[in-house]
């Protein structure tokens, strides 16, 4: 209250006013400022016997009669105070008015005590309606902080994001970012290599807001300038880890999944310190990108095991943070690397599973869902471009609807990739082909992709077979096509099987003749640069 008002309340009889506290357990007083004595209680600590007296007792106490063994008392003894009104609204304590010496140097009487009972009554609410509005001032205030750290703590996250999606020809790269409303310190990045290989990087820093903001600009930072040294994913993710770990606050660190692709050969090196394996999805299933390490940050010397994966045509990668497999439901059910792995499987794959898995994040998590943490993720798929079919008077043109088109290095076993993608297509595409016809297609492209690796492009990696399955009327047409060239293709001749059994030839030899005679018919083109195998199956 203002000093005038105690000064005509009290008759001018105080020499120091009362001072008023905010809530206990650490009231505050409010000074007198026209007294001689400017000194008041700054707090009572919570297990003070004092404030349980007070509490508990009725009207003005005096604090020389008090036998109490409490610091506060001590303290109001030494600032001079003689009497305290403690003001208490509905048995919560809210704090206390204290008195010194009267004016006249007399005792308080019955009169003034009954005087500043009243008062007391009366003040008690209205000090802690103020303290309540102090209380709301102070959190909108604390709000306010956070909103603007939030604020800061995004701008800096966005700022160092990549801008644009990474353009890659034969390759297509989809980046989602979506950030929680308690920022996190998820990230990602693509380098270019000065050999035309590609870094892909995907963090995650264990903390919010500005904090984990700044750690994940630093982290960027010695990512980037130590790949420009090196370029080994073990040894940038080694170095970085020493870099930040004199550096990054307790308890704080951050995961990080790097990769160097090579986008001629699709040769993907890796390595992993402590962040969620990446998922691969190929013909044959899905499956994870393992390589061990420990987070970034946590302890110097570290050392990052690296691994390699050859990615196919139309094989795909998925990056991500934790963000997506941590969501919970209404039922507090997480999401879970399991369900992220089958709904992979279930998809095919390419930039298309970003929606695809977004919707069935959404609708596990339900409509009012929170998100807890940034979600970021990666697709890294590996197109199907063949290089163009030679046509002549034996090769047909290739006409219609194409299926599926892909490329595989020369390497012995692919040949199981090119069936179970053509397989894959005929199905796809619900043709109705007898199972019997089918399981002939299958033998016959596995052969004549085993005779393009191997006698064509010499099992030499860094040549492609291409194969291209094209829809024509009522015939299905599966080009299949080496980088051999200038040697031609013989005939396919009927196997002498007694020779072949008595070892006056090779055993070798059966693949022309096999593959003419599972399908309905075969063509063979050879030119300057290539060896192209026809398969025609009537519908």
């Amino acid at each position: 209250m203002p000093q005038t008002f105690f000064d005509r309340l009290l008759g001018k009889r105080a020499r120091d006013s009362a001072a008023a506290g905010v809530r206990a357990p650490a009231p505050q007083a409010v000074q007198h400022d026209g007294g001689e004595h400017a000194d008041a209680i700054a707090g009572i600590a919570p297990a003070d016997p004092l404030i349980a007296y007070l509490r508990n007792g009725k009207g003005a106490v005096e604090i020389d009669k008090l036998t109490l063994d409490s610091p506060a008392v001590d303290a109001l003894r030494a600032s001079g105070a003689k009497l305290v009104i403690p003001l208490v609204n509905q048995g919560e304590f809210i704090g206390l008015i204290t008195l010194g010496e009267r004016l006249s140097e007399q005792g308080y009487n019955a009169d003034d005590r009954k005087l500043l009972d009243s008062l007391a009554t009366q003040a008690a609410p209205a000090f802690r309606v103020a303290n309540l509005v102090r209380q709301q001032r102070q959190e909108a205030q604390e709000r306010e902080q956070i909103e603007q750290e939030l604020r800061v703590a995004r701008l800096i996250q966005q700022t160092l994001l990549p801008k644009e999606q990474l353009a890659l020809p034969g390759w297509k790269i989809e980046a989602h970012y979506q950030p929680a409303r308690a920022v996190g310190g998820d990230f990602y990045d693509f380098i270019t290599l000065p050999d035309g290989r590609i870094s892909l990087i995907i963090g995650d820093v264990t903390d919010k807001g500005v904090p984990a903001a700044l750690v994940m600009a630093i982290t960027r930072t010695l990512l980037r300038r130590v790949t420009g040294e090196v370029q080994s994913p073990g040894e940038i993710l080694q170095r970085v880890n020493d870099g930040l770990c004199g550096d990054i606050p307790p308890k704080m660190f951050v995961t990080c999944f790097y990769a160097i692709l090579d986008p001629a050969t699709g040769k993907l090196v890796f390595a992993n310190a402590g962040h969620d394996m990446p998922y691969r999805r190929t013909l044959g299933g899905v499956d994870e990108l393992r390589a061990r390490g420990m987070p970034l940050g946590l302890m110097p010397g570290m050392l990052y095991s690296e691994a390699e994966i050859q990615l196919a045509p139309n094989e795909t990668v998925l990056f991500y943070t934790d963000g997506l497999v941590e969501a919970h439901n209404a039922k507090r059910e997480m999401f879970g690397f399991n369900q992220v792995k089958e709904l992979m499987a279930q998809q095919p794959g390419g930039p298309a599973l970003v929606p695809y898995l977004l919707e069935q994040w959404h609708a596990f998590t339900g409509p009012d869902h929170e998100q807890e943490d940034d979600t970021t993720l990666i697709i890294l798929q590996r197109e199907a471009k063949p290089k163009v079919i030679h046509e002549d008077r034996t090769v047909r043109a290739v006409q219609g609807r194409t299926l599926v088109e892909f490329e595989l290095p020369s390497a012995p076993g692919n040949e199981r990739i090119a069936m179970g993608q053509v397989a894959d297509a005929v199905t796809t595409a619900r043709l109705k082909l007898p199972s019997a016809k089918l399981e002939q297609l299958k033998t016959a492209v596995a052969e004549a992709t085993m005779n393009a690796i191997e006698h064509g492009n010499k099992n030499n990696p860094d040549k492609q077979v291409q194969v291209v399955v094209r829809l024509d009327g009522a015939q299905l047409a599966v080009h299949i096509t080496d980088q051999g060239g200038n040697v031609a293709v013989p005939e396919p001749a009927v196997p002498d099987l007694d020779a072949k059994l008595a070892g006056l030839q090779s055993p070798r030899g059966w693949g022309l003749f096999l593959i003419q005679n599972m399908v309905d018919e075969m063509n063979v083109h050879t030119d300057a640069d290539s060896h192209t195998v026809e398969l025609i199956v009537n519908l």
